[in-house]
């Protein structure tokens, strides 16, 4: 990932990077080093997450020599030059599904609801009255009259709650009286999934009882969904028997899952991608939905999408007027935060965050408390003096204070499915999420230091060991990002996993090889999750993947309590003013 705002002029080149300039000019030689350099560039920017070499941002001669490339002609070159960018074909290939795609989708008919004003006001009539739009409903309604609608906004805005009334608008056309609609919910990891699955399942009980029928509350992964068993390039994509498929934390698809995704659901049938476009981009290559939600924040509506929308919902959307596209009449942005009020204290670091405001950033640090056990604001900070700062563990206690006494009665005796289920729910409730793997504040090194200041063992299993999943297990039923909890059970030692229907699933340790221990994670890895208390550790020194998006994604993890732990505050306001800015050619959709 690269959070430079142009391309970087110097290439640290990778093996890989090295192997395809060499392979290139074994098929088809060229004399002119800085066609080397270029494919290299690429190789690297891939590499990066980007889907493609920005041209503009390179020296002239390097970027007119790119006309001159041997290995973009024909339509099976390896690398295709697309005016100003530069691309791996396969990423080009990726791009041009999604372009085309989402044209067919947003061109297909889609007959709107009956009644849709009427039902509308039945699903938002209990909502206060203000003079702002209602964006919810207005979600509501542009959904219900295309086949693709993105839907974006921060942390607590209702995205969920907004499908679900959604679900319900359609379900309850009179059209569709004996035909319930075919619904999928997917997300990108287990963790996503589960989380959708209980959102929605707790949001259809505040529904009118005559609209609560036929919302299916059981979400999916999308390598599920998808069917992707092995490799994503080969596995053949399937055609979903669906009318309507709905997937939530869309910022965490990249390029392939994204092309995979509009090519297998049916043009007749309506996509829904709902996702906060300032969170981490995928891990893999693009930045789809920021890319895609580009503008969300203005609005760009046309006067016959205002001119609809006032007839139908009764919003006056006057001042997000403008010359959209066509994607952009399909894009909403929630923006009423019902889970951080404006004077919110974490609301307001992930806004001054978000906004690269490093004046503000600097004064709310300087206010913010320091952590100690007997401080109760919602936003504190700890400025650790090294490594070994006796206060972390003070911290850890406080945080698992409840897991940590539900530990200690389940390890005297054999774990019931209620206890292990509460034991999980309790560890949830505290998460220390760090922006690095190495390093003395990063996931290895804390992951062996917690557990040691919890009086627990640094390796090996033992009842107590939490862990993530770090890939996919179709046979155990376990998705990347699934979080158990090693506990006493009946047979010896087993893991506990929740299985996303509010019950357990308990694993042999000795069948589980791919999970690693989890008193920390990266904030990348906690991308569909909450916490109550979020404690956010950054490193001692500015690292490249330490940037704004991946600060404010890790502070909005925590619903209640946020404690920052910076050595060095500078480090902090670094990354506010670092900012993930990736090639790709879908922003002008």
């Amino acid at each position: 990932m690269n959070a430079e705002p142009t391309q970087a002029n110097t290439l640290t080149l990778t093996a890989l990077d090295r192997a395809l300039v060499a392979f290139l000019q074994d098929v088809q030689p060229s004399a002119n080093p800085l066609h080397g350099e270029l494919v290299a560039r690429v190789s690297q920017q891939f590499g990066r997450g980007h889907a493609c070499l920005d041209l503009s941002t390179l020296a002239p001669e390097l970027r007119q020599s790119a006309a001159s490339l041997p290995w973009i002609d024909g339509p099976n070159s390896p690398l295709v030059l697309d005016t100003a960018r530069l691309y791996l074909r396969r990423n080009w290939n990726a791009e041009q599904s999604i372009r085309a795609s989402i044209a067919a989708r947003l061109a297909q008919p889609c007959p709107v609801p009956e009644n849709l004003s009427k039902t509308l006001s039945q699903l938002f009539q209990a909502d206060q009255q203000t003079a702002a739009p209602d964006w919810q409903k207005v979600a509501c309604a542009l959904a219900a009259r295309k086949r693709l609608t993105l839907i974006t906004g921060g942390p607590g805005t209702g995205k969920t709650t907004t499908v679900v009334r959604l679900l319900a608008l359609l379900q309850a056309d009179p059209a569709r009286q004996h035909t319930p609609l075919r619904i999928a919910l997917a997300a990108p990891t287990g963790k996503a999934a589960a989380r959708l699955g209980e959102s929605i399942a707790s949001a259809v009980q505040k529904l009118p009882e005559h609209l609560q029928q036929h919302i299916p509350t059981q979400a999916v992964t999308l390598h599920k969904l998808l069917q992707v068993r092995s490799n994503l390039a080969q596995d053949a994509v399937p055609e979903l028997a669906v009318d309507l498929v709905v997937v939530d934390e869309a910022s965490m698809i990249d390029l392939d899952m994204m092309a995979r995704l509009l090519a297998a659901v049916p043009p007749s049938a309506s996509l829904i991608l709902l996702g906060d476009k300032d969170q981490l981009a995928s891990v893999e290559a693009g930045a789809v939905m920021g890319q895609l939600c580009a503008g969300a924040d203005q609005g760009n509506y046309t006067p016959d999408t205002i001119s609809w929308l006032a007839q139908t919902t009764g919003a006056d959307l006057s001042a997000w007027a403008g010359n959209g596209s066509n994607l952009a009449q399909q894009t909403v942005m929630l923006r009423k935060s019902h889970r951080f009020a404006d004077d919110s204290a974490i609301g307001q670091w992930a806004r001054a965050v978000n906004a690269g405001d490093g004046a503000g950033v600097a004064k709310l640090w300087r206010q913010a408390p320091d952590w100690r056990l007997d401080v109760s604001a919602n936003v504190t900070r700890l400025q650790p003096g090294q490594a070994h700062d006796p206060r972390l563990k003070a911290l850890l206690q406080q945080g698992w204070q409840a897991w940590l006494q539900q530990l200690a009665n389940a390890k005297a005796s054999v774990c019931s499915d209620t206890q292990a289920l509460t034991a999980l729910k309790a560890f949830a409730s505290f998460q220390v999420l760090c922006a690095v793997r190495d390093g003395p504040w990063g996931v290895t090194s804390l992951n062996q230091r917690i557990a040691a200041k919890l009086g627990l063992p640094t390796e090996g299993w033992y009842a107590g060991r939490p862990v993530m999943v770090t890939r996919n297990d179709y046979n155990l039923k376990l998705m990347n990002g699934d979080v158990g909890l090693c506990l006493n059970h009946a047979r010896g030692l087993r893991v506990a996993f929740p299985d996303g229907q509010g019950g357990l699933r308990w694993v042999l340790p000795a069948r589980l090889d791919a999970v690693e221990t989890v008193f920390a994670m990266t904030v990348h890895k906690s991308q569909g999750s909450e916490f109550d208390h979020v404690a956010l550790v950054l490193p001692d020194r500015p690292v490249a993947v330490l940037t704004r998006e991946l600060l404010y994604t890790g502070m909005t993890r925590a619903k209640t309590r946020l404690t920052l732990m910076a050595p060095q505050a500078q480090v902090l306001l670094h990354a506010v003013a670092a900012k993930v800015l990736r090639s790709g050619g879908l922003a002008g959709l």
